[in-house]
C-alpha cells in the first residue's frame, strides 16, 4: 500500500460519510479503475478499452502532477467503502477556478450498479458536495451524462440536483446520436 497523498487545493483531502469515504486517488487502485473503466466504456468519454500500460502512463504523467498543483484541473478520489476497499472512484473534473465551477466524474464497481447504484450514487454526492462546495468553496458543480442510464436522473434530482439542460443528439453511440443531460447543484451555503 502506497502513502496517501494529498492535495495542495485542499486543507484535508479525506471525507466521510457513514463509514464511506473518499481519498485522493490510490495507485493501488488503478487497475481496479482500468478494470471497471472498460466494463463500463458504454456512458464514458473513452474511445477505446484501455491497456495496464495506457493507465499505467496515465498515473505516471497526469494523476502524479494533479498533486503538484495549486490549481489542478481535476481532482480525483478513490471512493472506499467502511472496510476501506475501493468500491469506485471519481472527482472533480474540468475545473474553471475562475468561474468557481466544476463537472463531477463517478463510476462504482460494476458489480454494484445493479443492486446498489442509487445507495452508492446518494453517498458519493453528499462527499463530492463536501469537497467542491465545502472545502474548495465552488459556485456550481455539474454533470454531463450521456443519456444512457435514466436511473441517474432520479438519484440526482432527489440529492437537490437540477435538471439544466439537454443537448440533443449530441453524441454518437452505437451508430445512434444520443442526448446528453446536464444536472447542476448550485452552492447555497457560500457567498461569492
Amino acid at each position: 500500500m502506497s502513502a496517501q497523498r494529498t492535495y495542495k487545493c485542499l486543507e484535508d483531502s479525506r471525507f466521510e460519510r457513514k463509514g464511506y469515504r473518499l481519498v485522493p486517488i490510490r495507485a493501488e487502485d488503478k487497475y481496479l479503475i482500468m478494470q471497471w473503466r472498460n466494463e463500463q466504456l458504454y456512458h464514458l468519454r473513452q474511445a477505446a478499452p484501455l491497456s495496464q500500460a495506457d493507465q499505467d502512463l496515465y498515473f505516471d504523467t497526469v494523476v502524479a502532477q494533479l498533486f503538484e498543483q495549486a490549481h489542478p484541473n481535476q481532482l480525483l478520489f478513490s471512493y472506499l467503502d467502511p472496510n476501506q476497499v475501493c468500491i469506485g472512484y471519481g472527482g472533480l473534473v474540468h475545473i474553471n477556478w475562475r468561474d468557481q465551477h466544476a463537472e463531477l466524474s463517478f463510476i462504482m464497481a460494476t458489480g454494484l450498479e445493479k443492486e446498489y447504484f442509487s445507495a452508492h450514487w446518494t453517498t458519493y454526492l453528499s462527499l463530492i458536495e463536501q469537497v467542491g462546495f465545502s472545502a474548495l468553496k465552488l459556485h456550481k458543480m455539474f454533470t454531463y451524462a450521456f443519456n444512457l442510464r435514466p436511473q441517474l436522473y432520479a438519484v440526482l434530482e432527489e440529492n437537490g440536483w437540477v435538471r439544466e439542460a439537454v443537448l440533443k443528439d449530441h453524441c454518437c453511440f452505437e451508430n445512434k446520436f444520443l442526448d446528453v443531460v446536464i444536472h447542476a447543484k448550485i452552492n447555497q451555503h457560500v457567498e461569492h
